[in-house]
Protein backbone atom coordinates (compact mmCIF):
# COMPACT_ATOMS: atom_id res chain seq x y z
CA UNK A 1 0.00 0.00 0.00
CA UNK A 2 1.11 3.66 -1.13
CA UNK A 3 0.80 6.31 1.40
CA UNK A 4 2.71 8.92 -0.30
CA UNK A 5 2.95 9.68 -3.68
CA UNK A 6 6.95 9.88 -3.02
CA UNK A 7 7.32 6.33 -3.37
CA UNK A 8 5.95 6.12 -6.82
CA UNK A 9 8.86 6.46 -9.45
CA UNK A 10 6.94 7.76 -12.57
CA UNK A 11 9.95 7.73 -15.01
CA UNK A 12 13.42 8.75 -14.80
CA UNK A 13 15.29 11.98 -16.30
CA UNK A 14 19.34 12.09 -17.10
CA UNK A 15 19.50 9.59 -13.90
CA UNK A 16 17.01 11.10 -11.62
CA UNK A 17 13.80 10.02 -10.45
CA UNK A 18 10.90 11.69 -11.63
CA UNK A 19 7.91 10.63 -8.79
CA UNK A 20 4.44 11.07 -8.58
CA UNK A 21 4.88 14.12 -6.51
CA UNK A 22 6.07 16.15 -9.17
CA UNK A 23 4.21 15.08 -12.02
CA UNK A 24 0.87 14.97 -10.10
CA UNK A 25 2.19 18.95 -9.55
CA UNK A 26 2.84 19.60 -13.06
CA UNK A 27 -0.52 18.07 -13.76
CA UNK A 28 -2.31 20.53 -11.15
CA UNK A 29 -0.64 23.71 -12.47
CA UNK A 30 -1.37 22.53 -15.78
CA UNK A 31 -4.88 22.08 -14.66
CA UNK A 32 -5.03 25.37 -13.19
CA UNK A 33 -3.48 28.20 -15.96
CA UNK A 34 -4.78 25.83 -18.69
CA UNK A 35 -8.72 26.31 -17.09
CA UNK A 36 -7.67 29.57 -16.39
CA UNK A 37 -6.73 30.43 -19.89
CA UNK A 38 -9.37 29.03 -21.46
CA UNK A 39 -12.23 30.76 -19.17
CA UNK A 40 -10.52 34.15 -20.01
CA UNK A 41 -9.57 34.19 -23.13
CA UNK A 42 -12.60 36.07 -24.26
CA UNK A 43 -12.02 38.50 -21.56
CA UNK A 44 -13.32 42.01 -22.71
CA UNK A 45 -16.16 44.55 -21.44
CA UNK A 46 -18.36 44.10 -24.94
CA UNK A 47 -18.42 40.14 -24.61
CA UNK A 48 -20.89 39.27 -22.62
CA UNK A 49 -20.06 36.37 -19.50
CA UNK A 50 -20.88 32.57 -19.61
CA UNK A 51 -21.31 30.11 -17.03
CA UNK A 52 -17.94 29.31 -16.32
CA UNK A 53 -16.32 33.33 -16.35
CA UNK A 54 -19.78 33.86 -14.02
CA UNK A 55 -18.24 31.11 -11.91
CA UNK A 56 -14.67 31.86 -11.62
CA UNK A 57 -15.60 35.52 -10.82
CA UNK A 58 -17.91 34.56 -7.98
CA UNK A 59 -14.54 32.12 -6.86
CA UNK A 60 -12.39 35.23 -6.78
CA UNK A 61 -14.89 37.59 -5.35
CA UNK A 62 -15.44 34.70 -2.57
CA UNK A 63 -11.13 34.91 -1.54
CA UNK A 64 -11.36 38.54 -2.33
CA UNK A 65 -13.88 38.87 0.43
CA UNK A 66 -12.55 36.75 2.95
CA UNK A 67 -8.67 38.11 2.59
CA UNK A 68 -10.23 41.82 3.01
CA UNK A 69 -11.82 40.48 6.03
CA UNK A 70 -8.67 39.67 7.61
CA UNK A 71 -6.38 42.49 6.29
CA UNK A 72 -9.65 45.18 6.53
CA UNK A 73 -8.06 46.51 3.51
CA UNK A 74 -8.23 45.76 -0.48
CA UNK A 75 -4.50 43.68 -0.10
CA UNK A 76 -5.07 42.62 -3.58
CA UNK A 77 -1.38 41.98 -3.48
CA UNK A 78 -1.88 39.73 -0.66
CA UNK A 79 -5.32 37.99 -2.86
CA UNK A 80 -3.04 36.91 -5.46
CA UNK A 81 -0.70 34.72 -3.29
CA UNK A 82 -2.78 33.34 -0.80
CA UNK A 83 -5.75 32.57 -3.19
CA UNK A 84 -3.11 30.73 -5.44
CA UNK A 85 -2.55 28.93 -2.81
CA UNK A 86 -6.37 28.11 -2.34
CA UNK A 87 -6.63 27.24 -5.41
CA UNK A 88 -3.92 24.96 -5.89
CA UNK A 89 -4.27 22.81 -2.87
CA UNK A 90 -8.33 22.83 -2.99
CA UNK A 91 -7.59 21.50 -6.55
CA UNK A 92 -5.00 18.58 -5.50
CA UNK A 93 -7.41 17.51 -3.30
CA UNK A 94 -10.59 17.64 -5.55
CA UNK A 95 -8.52 15.55 -7.57
CA UNK A 96 -8.59 12.49 -5.17
CA UNK A 97 -11.27 11.24 -6.44
CA UNK A 98 -9.93 10.38 -10.12
CA UNK A 99 -8.56 6.47 -9.61
CA UNK A 100 -4.78 6.01 -9.71
CA UNK A 101 -3.92 9.93 -8.96
CA UNK A 102 -2.04 10.81 -5.74
CA UNK A 103 -2.74 14.28 -4.33
CA UNK A 104 0.58 16.20 -4.00
CA UNK A 105 -0.50 17.19 -0.34
CA UNK A 106 -0.08 14.09 0.61
CA UNK A 107 3.10 14.43 0.08
CA UNK A 108 5.08 15.89 3.03
CA UNK A 109 7.66 17.76 0.80
CA UNK A 110 4.90 19.63 -1.04
CA UNK A 111 3.17 20.93 2.18
CA UNK A 112 6.84 21.42 3.32
CA UNK A 113 7.73 23.33 -0.48
CA UNK A 114 4.10 25.41 0.31
CA UNK A 115 4.75 26.61 3.91
CA UNK A 116 8.38 27.72 2.90
CA UNK A 117 6.80 29.53 0.07
CA UNK A 118 4.79 31.37 2.61
CA UNK A 119 7.83 31.85 5.24
CA UNK A 120 9.23 33.57 2.47
CA UNK A 121 6.49 35.49 1.50
CA UNK A 122 5.88 36.96 5.19
CA UNK A 123 9.17 38.65 5.62
CA UNK A 124 8.98 40.04 1.69
CA UNK A 125 5.49 41.77 2.08
CA UNK A 126 6.09 43.02 5.73
CA UNK A 127 9.64 44.79 4.23
CA UNK A 128 7.72 45.53 0.77
CA UNK A 129 5.24 47.18 3.03
CA UNK A 130 6.88 48.72 5.75
CA UNK A 131 10.67 48.72 4.81
CA UNK A 132 13.53 46.70 6.30
CA UNK A 133 13.81 48.29 9.54
CA UNK A 134 10.05 48.46 10.39
CA UNK A 135 9.60 44.38 9.87
CA UNK A 136 12.86 43.87 11.99
CA UNK A 137 11.36 45.40 14.62
CA UNK A 138 8.64 43.68 14.66
CA UNK A 139 10.89 41.08 16.20
CA UNK A 140 11.84 42.95 19.76
CA UNK A 141 8.25 43.90 20.08
CA UNK A 142 7.11 44.10 22.92
CA UNK A 143 10.70 43.90 24.34
CA UNK A 144 14.02 42.83 23.23
CA UNK A 145 13.78 39.91 25.14
CA UNK A 146 11.18 38.44 23.06
CA UNK A 147 13.49 38.45 19.91
CA UNK A 148 14.83 34.52 20.52
CA UNK A 149 10.88 33.43 20.83
CA UNK A 150 9.55 35.81 18.18
CA UNK A 151 12.25 33.87 16.21
CA UNK A 152 11.17 30.65 16.76
CA UNK A 153 7.68 31.63 16.65
CA UNK A 154 8.18 32.31 12.76
CA UNK A 155 9.95 29.23 11.76
CA UNK A 156 7.08 27.18 13.88
CA UNK A 157 4.52 28.78 11.94
CA UNK A 158 6.01 26.94 8.83
CA UNK A 159 6.56 23.64 10.41
CA UNK A 160 3.06 24.21 12.19
CA UNK A 161 1.60 24.57 8.29
CA UNK A 162 3.45 22.01 6.54
CA UNK A 163 2.35 19.24 9.08
CA UNK A 164 -1.38 20.42 9.81
CA UNK A 165 -2.08 20.01 5.57
CA UNK A 166 0.08 17.39 5.71
CA UNK A 167 -1.48 15.23 8.54
CA UNK A 168 -5.00 15.71 7.49
CA UNK A 169 -4.63 14.69 4.13
CA UNK A 170 -2.59 11.39 5.01
CA UNK A 171 -5.12 11.20 8.00
CA UNK A 172 -7.63 10.48 5.51
CA UNK A 173 -5.49 8.44 3.22
CA UNK A 174 -4.99 5.53 6.26
CA UNK A 175 -8.90 5.80 7.02
CA UNK A 176 -9.52 4.95 3.63
CA UNK A 177 -7.15 2.07 3.45
CA UNK A 178 -8.16 0.24 6.14
CA UNK A 179 -11.78 0.61 5.91
CA UNK A 180 -11.17 -0.85 2.36
CA UNK A 181 -10.15 -3.73 3.85
CA UNK A 182 -13.03 -4.31 6.19
CA UNK A 183 -15.93 -3.40 3.14
CA UNK A 184 -14.37 -2.14 -0.18
CA UNK A 185 -17.15 -1.59 -1.81
CA UNK A 186 -19.60 0.84 1.09
CA UNK A 187 -16.57 2.80 2.89
CA UNK A 188 -14.91 4.06 -0.20
CA UNK A 189 -17.87 6.49 -1.34
CA UNK A 190 -17.80 8.04 2.21
CA UNK A 191 -14.51 8.65 2.80
CA UNK A 192 -13.85 9.94 -1.16
CA UNK A 193 -16.53 12.70 -0.10
CA UNK A 194 -15.66 12.94 3.80
CA UNK A 195 -12.02 13.44 2.02
CA UNK A 196 -13.16 15.95 -0.49
CA UNK A 197 -14.95 18.09 2.63
CA UNK A 198 -12.01 18.12 4.78
CA UNK A 199 -9.52 18.92 2.01
CA UNK A 200 -11.50 22.21 0.97
CA UNK A 201 -11.70 22.96 4.28
CA UNK A 202 -7.82 22.31 4.87
CA UNK A 203 -7.22 24.61 1.70
CA UNK A 204 -9.11 26.92 3.37
CA UNK A 205 -7.80 27.27 6.23
CA UNK A 206 -4.00 27.21 4.47
CA UNK A 207 -4.91 29.91 3.00
CA UNK A 208 -6.58 32.40 5.46
CA UNK A 209 -3.39 31.30 8.06
CA UNK A 210 -0.76 32.63 5.34
CA UNK A 211 -3.04 35.91 5.03
CA UNK A 212 -2.78 36.25 8.21
CA UNK A 213 0.74 35.88 9.07
CA UNK A 214 1.01 38.23 6.31
CA UNK A 215 -1.08 41.04 7.42
CA UNK A 216 0.31 40.77 10.42
CA UNK A 217 3.86 41.32 9.33
CA UNK A 218 2.37 44.07 6.84
CA UNK A 219 -0.01 46.15 9.50
CA UNK A 220 0.89 49.04 11.57
CA UNK A 221 1.76 48.63 14.90
CA UNK A 222 -1.63 49.69 16.16
CA UNK A 223 -3.57 47.47 13.74
CA UNK A 224 -5.99 45.17 14.43
CA UNK A 225 -4.13 42.56 12.57
CA UNK A 226 -1.37 42.86 14.98
CA UNK A 227 -3.13 41.50 17.85
CA UNK A 228 -4.30 38.26 16.37
CA UNK A 229 -3.77 34.87 17.05
CA UNK A 230 -3.98 31.08 15.30
CA UNK A 231 -6.18 29.97 17.46
CA UNK A 232 -6.85 26.90 15.18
Amino acid sequence: MQLTPDDIVVFTLAGWKVNATIVNTWIVMALLVGISMLITRNLRPDVPPNRWRTTLEVIVKLIQGQIEEVTRNSARHVMYFAGTLFLFIALSNLMLVIPGFSPPTSSLSTTAALALSVLVAVPVFGIASGGVGHYLKTFIEPSIIMLPFNIIGEFSRGISLAIRLYGNVMSGAVIAAILLTVAPFFFPVIMDMLGLLTGMIQAYIFAILATVYISSATAEPDHPALKKEDKS
